[in-house]
Parts: structure tokens; sequence; C-alpha cells
């Protein structure tokens, strides 16, 4: 079943804690080859992923969360990537569910596939915070009334584009912070892409990095200004040129 060159990509910033064992848990039978991007991290991530054989791109300056996929994205496209799969080096999603990620895809059902930490209750079960869990509920009701599609996330780190996906949408317009997550669903719906869910559980340790709460309130200010760009779009009010 598996006929197209899948890609996992990591977007990595001073995971040298765990880098190691994430990488570990891919199932290398499923995937030709592992791209990670270094954000300018501080400590030896670099150096470890290099002695482990990923394919290794570093920004010489801390650029953001979003300008890392970015580079990812655009490094796994040049590569010949049918399927590329985010994976984040801090060891809290599961890489070894690859598989049921990128199933549908093989199999041409949809194009993209989301690991939802919302499906069969795994979030809290991780110990993701309860103000994280609430916030998390009240931002994805948000997005589905106004993408008027369902989605039970759309804040996970796990997630599979096909190379349809990721050459159809400009997320090369999108922001270099975490919104991109948002900007770039909102693109695909935009050009009718098919998006599917599998449940996912995660880990959340020390190590795991995560965003505050200060910067997580800027977080759900920026997916709400998102909304409102894309309504103005949609309307025909205020074009935006990253959902054209």
């Amino acid at each position: 079943m598996k006929n197209k060159k899948v890609i996992v990509i990591m977007p990595a910033y001073n995971a040298e804690r765990t880098l190691e064992r994430t990488v570990a848990d891919i199932p290398r039978d499923w995937v030709d080859e592992i791209i990670l991007t270094d954000d300018a991290s501080q400590d030896k991530t670099v150096e470890i992923a290099r002695r482990l054989g990923l394919k290794v791109f570093v920004h010489e300056k801390n650029m953001g969360y979003g300008a890392n996929q970015k580079t990812c994205y655009r490094e796994a496209l040049k590569a010949g990537a049918d399927i590329v799969v985010m994976v984040h080096p801090d060891h809290q999603y599961d890489p070894q569910v690859i598989p049921e990620l990128i199933t549908p895809l093989l199999k041409e059902e949809c194009d993209a596939v989301f690991g939802s930490r919302m499906l069969g209750g795994g979030a809290l079960e991780g110990g993701m915070p309860k103000w994280k869990f609430l916030a998390n509920l009240f931002l994805t009701a948000l997005e589905n009334a106004a993408f008027w599609i369902y989605l039970t996330e759309y804040h996970s780190g796990f997630r599979a584009y096909s190379r349809r996906y990721l050459e159809k949408v400009k997320f090369e317009k999108n922001s270099n912070d975490f919104v991109f997550d948002t900007e770039i669903i909102a693109q695909g719906i935009i050009h009718g892409m098919k998006i599917k869910e599998i449940p996912i559980k995660t880990r959340y340790f020390p190590e795991a990095s995560q965003i505050g709460f200060w910067r997580s309130v800027l977080y759900g200010l920026s997916i709400i200004k998102t909304i409102i760009k894309f309504k103005l779009h949609v309307w025909g009010i205020w074009r935006q040129e990253q959902f054209s």
C-alpha cells in the first residue's frame, strides 16, 4: 500500500533531551526520510540530529515556529515528498502511530490527517492542564463556526499533509509564529481540501515544549484575528493574499 514517498519533518528548538527518543519511535519502514530544521537552538540538537543521520537545516537566528515549518515543508517538497508528516521532537506526541496517520493519505481518501487529543479523551489523561484543555475547546468551537467544518481540534502539532495540499496553499504567506497552524488549515478550507482526524494521546512532562499562560493568551487572540481575516476574505470585504 505504501506507494508514495513519506518524509517526516521535525521543527526543532532546544530538543537535545528528547530528540533521540522521538526518532527511535518513528517507524522507519513507513518513512523514507527525516528532515529536521533547527531554529537556532542553544543546545546540542543539531549535533545529535546529525549523529542520528537526519537531514538537517539550520536557521542562523531564531525565526519562530511558523518559520521553522516553512523551511521544513519547502525542503520536504524539494526532496520529492508525496506525504509530509510533522513530528515534534519533544516526544510529546507518539510517532509510532504514523501508519494510522498516513494510511488515509496513502489511500487518497483526503488531503490532510490531523492527530486529535480530543478524540477518545486522551488530552486530560495525558496531563494537559485544565485551563489549556478548556481554551482548546473554546477556540475549536469558534474555528468550527467560522470555517463551516467540524474538527475536534485545530491545535495539535501532529499532522500529515499531501503534496497537493502543500503545493496548493500559500504557506509562505503565513505567520512565523504559532498561529501558522491555524492559518494553514484556513487556507486548505478555502481551497476545498478534505481533512480527517485520528485519535492520539499526548505526554505532558517537564522536557516537553509548551507555551505558558500569557503566551497562550496571545496565541488565542491571533487565532481570533485569523478568523476575522478569513471571514472578511470569504465575504469579499477585504481580500487576503494568503487565502487567494
